[in-house]
């Protein structure tokens, strides 16, 4: 299997309510290839995808009804430290709960958190030692 990530997709309670969050208030872009039952965006070379989780569940053969912590992140690098606190507002703004307020992390960079409308945990990171190209993609040693 080659290392490659192309979709991340996203059990939703409310299809409407998660469009809503990212493309009218974070601003990104959906794809025309959306429809009334998966909403996809485009995100600088991955898709996020928005399911439903229910369908989602279904799709996967695996129990609908899972809950708390999902054991992983879903991290939006940027530019600057003073971005994060930027980002974090911005999502605070378009529905989003902060978890973590920007601060500085221990692994030498700046970072914070907030959640989605389902409670998919965003961190939102400034990485002095993985800075990004051109592309807004990270650049590891």
């Amino acid at each position: 299997m080659e290392a490659r990530l192309t979709m991340i997709t996203l059990g939703v309670q409310n299809l409407e309510i998660s469009r809503n969050f990212y493309e009218k208030g974070l601003g990104w872009n959906v794809s025309p290839a959306s429809n009334e039952d998966v909403v996809f965006l485009r995100t600088g070379g991955v898709v996020l995808a928005l399911f439903p989780s229910v369908e989602l569940a279904k799709d996967a053969g695996v129990d609908a009804r899972g809950s708390g912590f999902r054991e992983f992140s879903i991290a939006h690098n940027v530019n600057t430290r003073e971005e994060v606190a930027k980002v974090l507002a911005e999502a605070e703004k378009a529905g989003g709960r902060i978890i973590k307020p920007a601060q500085d992390v221990f692994w030498g960079g700046h970072s914070g958190y907030f959640e989605d409308p389902d409670r998919f945990l965003w961190e939102v990171a400034w990485n002095p030692m993985a800075p990004l190209n051109e592309r807004g993609e990270m650049q590891l040693p």
